[in-house]
């Protein structure tokens, strides 16, 4: 998937404070009122999740439970009331793993040591190589830098987290870290999964979603503990890993669902709201990001169940793609772009792991912190339980992030897991058994809330950025290195 998210996330256009001068509608409590009474009582969010989760299984795109999981989010909105539900197909270079193994070997010995591994997405489909490990620690510049003339033909070791961070060190997406080895010569990665357990995770390994040049794989953190520990004794005979895997890819046509529910003023000023409905395939993906995509299902229904009629038009959108580089967030980005209707979009919210939200996130913009209070406060009105708590930071590696590098500023709720299903992130843990359905609950009612109150707000001045506010925007939230590695930094300076 990318960085992980525990967020709610709204794309939103710049606001001042100044320029919010309109109090909130005093009816807002009322219809608070009523979505909270319905998604307690109501609410189908974890029933149909846990029915997908059974009948489908994983949602990897481009797989035949990919596309069995998109006829079945288009038939719930349907089933929902939503009479203009419609699939926009894009195009998509899939990725499927078939077999994948990793020997380690003294370079000065034909003993071998096995060790469990799985190929991280977008690895080519066959390679064998064998090389010398390199260990790269966390895998940031300063660690690939500091060893630049050794890389050169190796296989590096890399920590898919920070293992003894450093102050104020940012961490990296493993497809960034697999970038920085491709780009100092690597012949293969290795990546550590810290989280104990002998949990695998997966995910991919390209910045583009397009296949890499090199393979690149993760071990559990017991196998990183026992394979460090043997390259410190075997220090004047260096260990060499060889990998050896074979995948499948090809194109093939993969789908985003939208339901559109028009507005009853501002028809043409579109709210998106969406979430992922793709997932890896090693478990369910209950948690990633089954919790958001079914969560925005339920708002929908929520809507048409309440006959709610905000000014804005709202499109709920389940994208496909998300996993294997934002595919279906990118598509519909461009989409909007070529039609000329990305100014129509005031804000876009995508809902990713994001789990019993108690506050907002102005994501970067002071400018929305006046806003995104005022309406935290009435939410507050309506269950207590809603603690408000304000935050201010942006980042990437989810579907919200097309949008915003074209301009659409972000601001999110921040939601919370507990640290035993965050470490299932990706991993062959991730199934129903981690849903916690009151918390689920909670996404759904208070999403509405937040969804319902932007989407009726009289008067929004929040625009998209022009080119250049978007580029200082990314470098004052610390994202213009991440974007460069990943060749998505188009400003020349």
């Amino acid at each position: 998937m990318r960085q992980l998210f525990t967020l709610f996330l709204v794309t939103v256009g710049i606001l001042t404070v100044t320029a919010f001068t309109e109090p909130l509608r005093p009816s807002l409590e009322k219809v608070f009122g009523r979505i909270n009474q319905e998604v307690l009582q109501n609410s189908r969010a974890y029933e149909t999740l846990a029915d997908a989760s059974q009948t489908i299984g994983h949602r990897l795109t481009g797989s035949p439970n990919g596309a069995k999981a998109e006829e079945y989010a288009f038939n719930l909105l349907r089933q929902y009331g939503f009479k203009d539900v419609r699939y926009e197909s894009f195009e998509v270079e899939s990725w499927m793993r078939d077999t994948c193994t990793l020997a380690i070997v003294p370079n000065k010995s034909d003993n071998f040591r096995q060790i469990s591994v799985v190929s991280l997405a977008h690895s080519p489909v066959e390679a064998h190589v064998r090389g010398e490990i390199i260990d790269v620690g966390n895998g940031l510049e300063g660690d690939f830098s500091a060893l630049k003339d050794q890389i050169k033909g190796k296989i590096v070791l890399v920590n898919i987290g920070l293992s003894s961070p450093t102050k104020g060190a940012r961490n990296l997406h493993r497809s960034e870290k697999t970038a920085l080895a491709v780009q100092n010569g690597a012949a293969g990665v290795i990546m550590v999964n810290l989280v104990p357990g002998n949990v695998l995770l997966t995910g991919t390994a390209s910045v583009t979603g397009k296949l890499i040049p090199i393979p690149s794989v993760c071990i559990t953190y017991e196998s990183a503990v026992a394979l460090r520990k043997w390259m410190a004794e075997e220090q004047n005979d260096r260990l060499h890993a060889m990998i050896d895997m074979t995948n499948f890819s090809k194109k093939i046509k993969a789908r985003n669902i939208v339901a559109t529910l028009p507005g009853s003023k501002l028809a043409n000023e579109k709210i998106v709201i969406g979430g992922h409905l793709d997932s890896w395939d090693l478990a369910t993906g209950a948690i990633d990001n089954g919790i958001g995509s079914f969560s925005v299902m339920d708002i929908a229904r929520t809507f048409k169940t309440l006959k709610l009629k905000p000014r804005r038009t709202i499109e709920f959108v389940l994208f496909m793609g998300e996993e294997q580089g934002l595919l279906g967030s990118r598509a519909m980005t461009e989409a909007y772009k070529k039609s000329g209707q990305l100014d129509q979009v005031r804000y876009m919210m995508n809902l990713d792991m994001t789990s019993n939200p108690v506050g907002i996130n102005a994501f970067g913009r002071d400018d929305m912190v006046t806003l995104l209070k005022s309406v935290g406060e009435v939410m507050q009105k309506t269950d207590a339980g809603f603690t408000n708590t304000q935050e201010n930071r942006a980042g990437l590696h989810s579907d919200h992030q097309p949008f915003m590098i074209e301009g659409v500023p972000i601001v999110g709720m921040n939601g919370n897991l507990p640290r035993e299903t965050l470490d299932c992130y990706h991993a062959n843990c991730d199934r129903m058994n981690l849903v916690n359905k009151d918390h689920l609950k909670n996404t759904v009612r208070y999403s509405s809330m937040v969804l319902y109150a932007i989407a009726d707000t009289e008067e929004l001045p929040a625009r998209r950025l022009d080119d250049t506010k978007t580029r200082d925007f990314l470098i004052t939230q610390g994202l213009r290195t991440p974007l460069q590695i990943a060749n998505e930094w188009r400003w020349k300076e």
